[in-house]
């Protein structure tokens, strides 16, 4: 169904956290509930079903976090939004049999049609574009002031 559930906001919004902050450690769910705001217990289930689809990396012990599977331009948004759309468990009204025949024929081939549409625009932008334009409305990042470059 075409439309942006909670679970879909805050999977992107963590992902694209761990992009934008990261630096030589993984990034903590604490501090990306800090930063985003992101529920806790929501966070969690988010960033396990992530690991689980290859979109993020779970490091463990004390300094353990998150990390992205792959490069930031190498992850999507249609991605995340896929991965998320697949656990949650509401039923799409385009795959229900009844309805009228207009309703059939002509509404839900258009929402179908709507819905790829945006997942092909989703495609197309990655997680970089996502960070560039973090960047760009000025919003600082935390992992970069913690980069040290000395050898």
């Amino acid at each position: 169904m075409l439309r942006l559930s909670r679970k879909t906001l805050f999977a992107i919004e963590a992902v694209l956290d761990i992009a934008y902050h990261s630096s030589t450690d993984p990034v903590q769910s604490r501090e990306i509930t800090r930063r985003q705001g992101i529920p806790r217990r929501y966070l969690e289930q988010a960033l396990q079903t992530l690991v689980r689809h290859g979109v993020l990396v779970g490091v463990r012990g004390p300094k353990g976090g998150y990390r992205l599977a792959r490069e930031r331009r190498r992850i999507t948004v249609g991605e995340v939004v896929r991965v998320v759309r697949n656990v949650e468990t509401s039923e799409d009204p385009l795959d229900d049999a009844c309805g009228s025949p207009l309703g059939q024929k002509v509404v839900r081939p258009l929402w179908g049609e709507l819905q790829n549409d945006v997942m092909v625009r989703l495609d197309a932008v990655t997680i970089d574009d996502l960070c560039t334009r973090a960047n760009r409305v000025g919003i600082a990042s935390e992992g970069r002031t913690h980069l040290d470059f000395s050898i």
